[in-house]
């Protein structure tokens, strides 16, 4: 017999990978089923590996959903901190940019961002997780702190001011997601981006507190 020196076929993953290869299938299956349709025999399956394979770095179904949600938040966070690099330094200006942060994620990764606000699969009190949420957090927390000029989560009134620049962008993100800001929609689809900073900065005036 003479030794076989043809191509070999190719997998779904490199050596080593089998754990990336599997995160990059569950976020395209979340993003085509949804949560409720999330099941790890379907990530497997777009993975093109065994059925079993999983469990070689995840338990369950919610294991992997909250390893996705890692990444997620960790997307979240560098979304937000990228567009306030790429803006002008003042506190406004560095209030709405994390707002515009906030928002692009939302559009660009609707699944994800369901799976980080809306679903109870995944476990989001793990460390992994709780961190870059935290720091998302206080991205929010900075930015009121500067544009008030006090520690705003130490008084009641700066408290409400973060619930309140939380709710009306989170807000905003959601309507958008769902199509239900009709009467805009021509100025979204000539200019999303001004349409949406438009809208943020008329949650801060010009005045340096909110």
């Amino acid at each position: 017999m003479t030794e076989d020196t043809g191509p070999r076929p190719k997998t779904a993953y490199h050596h080593g990978d089998l754990r990336t290869a599997l995160l990059a299938a569950a976020e395209q299956e979340l993003i085509e089923k949804g949560i409720e349709g999330f099941t790890l025999r379907g990530v497997a399956k777009r993975a093109g590996v065994s059925h079993a394979a999983p469990a070689h770095h995840f338990r369950d179904t919610g294991d992997l959903l909250t390893a996705l949600a890692v990444v997620a938040a960790q997307r979240f966070y560098a979304t937000m901190k990228a567009r306030q690099e790429r803006s002008a330094q003042d506190p406004r200006s560095q209030f709405i940019a994390s707002g515009q942060g906030y928002i692009e994620f939302a559009l660009d990764n609707p699944a994800l961002f369901e799976l980080m606000f809306g679903s109870r699969r995944a476990d989001f009190s793990c460390e992994d997780f709780s961190r870059p949420s935290f720091e998302a957090f206080m991205v929010l927390v900075k930015d009121v702190a500067d544009l008030r000029g006090d520690n705003a989560l130490d008084n009641v009134e700066g408290r409400a001011d973060i619930l309140t620049a939380w709710s009306l962008v989170h807000g905003l993100a959601n309507l958008l997601i769902a199509g239900r800001l009709r009467f805009l929609e021509g100025d979204l689809e000539a200019d999303r981006d001004g349409t949406i900073l438009r809208a943020l900065e008329r949650v801060v005036p010009v005045s340096p507190r909110l």
